[in-house]
Formats: structure tokens, C-alpha cells, sequence
């Protein structure tokens, strides 16, 4: 393990890791077995790169986000860009947001695919990820990078990749994960990081890109005359969607929000955060304060990449008077909104949010399509028209950006509560007509948040090898594993539950965070009913999960 560290020391480039490495070998060569631990920790495994990227917390090591490891993978991905293209020489744009670094791992990536030949564009400074997805349609190119950690915690970095030509810009997928992955193994074994070419002969995009990004968003949703006088609020939870929101709600001609000051510009820290994540309890806490001091109508959140967004109404049976709408709320309402525009296509959702969404497909007599967790998914759903997961993401303008988009979503939102309020109604009237067309869908979710992830592959297990006959009282009708779907269905490390009232439960680990999550959807009769088989469900929930991990 010392000699892996000391070989990984001799290829590092940045100050800082280098002295953070070279501290623990010394403590661990004096037999320190704390600093030992910590570098088995950070040397027995590398970061996976799979169908999300690479996604991991800064510092040394082959298990950690560094520019050591983001070199290689540039390296590896400029390979595998190379092969791909034949003859032709590949192009791809590389994008960065606030987070500690991600300048840095950008700016090293241009460099490194630069010198393997291919035209690399850097985006002109730090922006949404979907600047970058719209970008790699927009300029023609083979592929485009997103350095983020999109909402993970704030020690984290990522990389995620997309792919252009027959991919049409959306994040990659099987098989082209493991082609990739095997050309950054060639690369690491090497460990000469120094060896590879660089170039700055890379292109620094110039703004007619984010202009385009903002005209294309601007058409989601133009301003309407209720619009006027809309007193909202914006927290950019830290990260980078303000600027780019603010010329997208000009060019439609929204009014401009009340933005949450302590969380307004980027900070890689997160400090009014202990993550960045609207999701989260206490992360738009300021954004009440804010939306109840000026009174507004309606609080609109993005996460620090501006590829998902929350919304906040205001609700005097909740405590503060302000309620989060769930993922699910908000996808069921630009569901409903895209359907009554659409004269065909596709309804998309994972299969782990609501299926309030099937059944206003078929109200409108759209097609419906239910995939695996993710955009790479569900950004291929042919015909796509408007896709949706709980987790706050949402794909309103498929034409433009073939990935989750919360500016883009944020527009859509206003231009509905715009449209309701020149009928004297409010978004929470909106909620209530679409449960009264569609039916009253109540949505929860479970979460285990692990330190050691092999936890979330017992329990698992134990739940494949005793699968519950019950959840609470109600009886479980079947269980589907999707480790053993059939051809042409989603497959994956998902289980399934059907209860006997028609209530759903699916259980699956996380894909970019150490948790296991399980998903709950129920359809009452009214929102009382919905809301008491929910509870039930959720309890229910919680004493098979204990069980399991016990």
C-alpha cells in the first residue's frame, strides 16, 4: 500500500494533495495505524467510472477526486473518443460549476484532449450543467464534460459525461461506460500522469453559446400578462444558477425574483448548508425566511448545478406556512402541462416515480414509458415530448437539452403559476384540479444513509431471500426483481412490491449517494385517504427495512 501511494506521489501535480499524501506516508511508515487505515481507504479501490461518471469526495488517492485521477480519465476518454471517430477527428466542450476544483479538473481536461488531438471547447466560464448539455447539440460535438457533484455533499467532485452523433447529447449508457472505464485502466497502469500530452491549443467558447442556451429557454414558457406583478423567491442553494436564470426570466420577460442573498452567488463551501440539496431537511430553510418576510407567492430553488429545481407554495397547515411540493407533485403538473399541448409522443418517468404520470398519458391518448433511474434513460424514450423524475429533475424542452434541466423547469413553473393567476387561481389550485382529473397520488421515500456500503447489498439480499408477505396490514400481491427482468424491460438492482390496494413500493441503493432508498406510491380516494395509506405504507416500510438490517 506505501509503495501504491508513493508511486501515486510521484505522478500528483497539485500542491495540496501532494502534501496531504506525503503526511500520511510519513505517519504510516512510523507506524501510525490511523494514517494506515486512511490510506488503505483511499488505495484499496479506485473510483468506478460508470454510467454517471466519476462522482467521489476530494483528495489523494485512487478512491478520491483528484486531479491524478481526473487526468487519467480525460486521457481515457480522449481514447476511446479517438477509436470511435475512425478517421475523423473528435470535438468536445468541457463544462464546470462552483465546486472546489472544478475549474481546475475542466481546465486539465481541455488540456490533456487537446493534446490527444481532438478540438476541445472550454465553456467561458463556470454555468449550469445544462449549458453544457445544450451545448454539445448545440456546437455539433462528439462528446461534452460536466465537471460537478450536481447536490452530493460539499467535499465531493464529479465527472459526467455525454455523447453526441447518434447519442444526440445525453449522458452515456451500457455499453459505452465499460469502453471507456477499460481505456482509463490502460492509462492507470501506467502511473505517469506526466507522460500524457498536453496542449493548450484548446478553444475558449465565446458567449453566442449561452446566448443560444438563453433564447432556446426562453421559448419554454414566455412570459404571460399574469406575470405581472409575481412576487417570487430564487435561492441558487450556492451554485451557479442565478446569472444564467436571471437572463433567461429577462428574455421571457418575468419579473425578477427575491433572491435568498446568503445563498445567491457560487461558493464551493455550502456554508448555510449541510448539503446542497433541496431535498434535504433545513436546505431552503432560508428560503422560507425570505418568502415569509416578503410575503410571496411561490419560492422556485435550484441545486447548485441548476439541473434540478424545487418548489416551495405557501400553505398555512404547514409548519412555517410554507410547503415543498414532492419531485412527483411538480412532474405531474408539466406532465399535465405538456400532454395538453401535445398531440402525440411520450410521457417519460423513472420507474421509481409516480405512475400518476401513465395515467395522464392516457387521458390525452400519449404514449407512456417507464425506465431505469436517470436522464441517460429517460432522455431515450422515443418520441419523447416531457420526462420527470421524483428526485427534482425534468425535461420540458427534449428538443433543446436531452437531459434534466431546472432553468429550463423553472421557466415552465412560472409561466404555469402566471397563467393560474390570471384565472385568480394559485399553483395549489392547480394540484387540486389535477387530482381531481387524474386522481389523488401520494408519493414517500424512505432513506438509509450508510458509512459502509456493503450494508445496502445485505440488505438487499436478505430482502430477495425473504421477501415481505406484508407491508403493515396490507398483503404484498407480488414482488418483481428487476435483477431477473425479461428482455426489452428496465433491468437492475430494483425490487418491486405490488400490495393488494394497488399501492407500490420499489426498493433500490442509490446511484450516486450511499443510501438505500425505497420509493412509495399510493391512489386514494381523496387527499385524506391518500394521505392515511401513505403512513401506513411508510410505517410499514421502516419495520421491513429494520428487520433487514438487523
Amino acid at each position: 500500500m506505501l509503495e501504491t501511494a508513493r508511486q501515486w506521489l510521484a505522478q500528483d501535480p497539485d500542491e495540496a494533495t501532494r502534501a496531504e499524501l506525503a503526511d500520511l506516508i510519513t505517519r504510516a511508515e512510523a507506524g501510525d495505524q490511523a494514517a494506515a487505515s486512511d490510506l488503505r481507504d483511499r488505495f484499496d479501490s479506485r473510483l468506478a467510472f460508470g454510467t454517471a461518471g466519476l462522482r467521489g469526495a476530494l483528495g489523494a488517492g485512487s478512491n478520491r477526486m483528484n486531479r491524478v485521477l481526473v487526468g487519467q480519465a480525460a486521457a481515457g476518454f480522449a481514447a476511446y473518443l479517438r477509436e470511435r471517430a475512425g478517421d475523423e477527428t473528435p470535438s468536445v466542450v468541457v463544462g464546470y460549476d462552483g465546486r472546489r476544483n472544478s475549474d481546475v479538473f475542466a481546465r486539465d481536461s481541455a488540456e490533456i484532449f487537446a493534446g490527444a488531438g481532438l478540438r476541445a471547447i472550454l465553456l467561458p466560464r463556470l454555468l449550469p450543467t445544462p449549458v453544457l448539455a445544450f451545448a454539445v447539440r448545440h456546437l455539433g460535438a462528439s462528446a461534452g464534460v460536466m465537471v460537478t457533484a450536481s447536490h452530493n455533499p460539499p467535499d465531493d467532485n464529479g465527472y459526467k459525461v455525454y455523447l453526441g452523433g447518434a447519442d444526440d447529447g445525453a449522458q452515456i449508457v451500457s455499453p459505452a461506460d465499460a469502453e471507456i472505464a477499460a481505456h482509463i485502466d490502460r492509462v492507470a497502469a501506467l502511473a505517469d500522469l506526466g507522460a500524457i500530452p498536453r496542449s493548450d491549443g484548446f478553444e475558449i467558447a465565446d458567449e453566442s453559446v449561452v446566448e443560444a442556451y438563453v433564447r432556446a429557454t426562453a421559448l419554454v414558457a414566455p412570459a404571460p400578462a399574469g406575470a405581472a406583478g409575481l412576487t417570487w423567491v430564487y435561492t441558487a442553494m450556492h451554485g451557479v444558477g442565478h446569472e444564467t436564470l436571471g437572463r433567461v426570466l429577462e428574455t421571457a420577460g418575468y419579473p425578477a425574483p427575491i433572491v435568498v442573498e446568503a445563498q445567491i452567488h457560487p461558493d464551493g463551501r455550502f456554508p448555510t448548508v449541510a448539503f446542497p440539496n433541496p431535498e434535504e431537511p433545513g436546505a431552503m430553510d432560508l428560503a422560507f425566511e425570505t418568502a415569509r418576510a416578503a410575503r410571496a407567492e411561490l419560492i422556485v430553488a435550484n441545486d447548485p448545478d441548476a439541473d434540478r429545481v424545487a418548489v416551495a407554495i405557501p400553505d398555512a397547515a404547514a409548519d412555517g406556512g410554507w410547503r415543498r411540493l414532492t419531485g412527483n407533485e411538480v412532474g405531474l403538473l408539466l406532465g399535465w402541462r405538456a400532454a395538453r399541448t401535445a398531440s402525440s409522443g411520450t410521457l417519460a418517468c423513472s420507474l421509481v416515480s409516480s405512475p400518476g404520470l401513465q395515467t395522464i398519458a392516457e387521458h390525452y391518448g400519449l404514449d407512456f414509458s417507464a425506465t431505469l433511474t436517470g436522464f441517460k434513460w429517460i432522455s431515450r424514450a422515443p418520441g419523447l415530448v416531457f420526462g420527470f423524475e421524483e428526485a427534482l429533475g425534468y425535461l420540458v424542452n427534449p428538443g433543446t437539452v436531452r437531459d434534466k434541466d431546472g432553468i429550463s423547469a423553472a421557466i415552465a413553473i412560472l409561466g404555469l403559476v402566471s397563467e393560474a393567476r390570471e384565472e385568480g387561481r394559485t399553483l395549489g389550485d392547480l394540484l387540486d384540479e389535477s387530482a381531481a382529473t387524474f386522481g389523488h397520488f401520494a408519493s414517500g421515500q424512505v432513506s438509509i444513509r450508510v458509512d459502509d456500503v456493503s450494508v445496502i447489498g445485505k440488505i438487499m439480499a436478505a430482502l430477495r431471500e425473504a421477501p415481505p408477505a406484508s407491508v403493515g396490514s396490507v398483503a404484498v400481491e407480488r414482488v418483481e426483481d428487476l435483477l431477473l427482468a425479461t428482455e426489452g424491460s428496465p433491468s437492475g438492482d430494483i425490487l418491486r412490491m405490488w400490495l393488494d390496494d394497488g399501492s407500490r413500493v420499489i426498493v433500490r441503493p442509490s446511484g450516486t449517494e450511499p443510501k438505500l432508498k425505497a420509493y412509495l406510491d399510493v391512489r386514494g380516494e381523496s387527499a385524506e385517504d391518500a394521505a392515511g395509506r401513505l403512513n401506513a405504507v411508510d410505517a410499514g416500510v421502516r419495520a421491513i427495512l429494520a428487520g433487514a438490517q438487523a
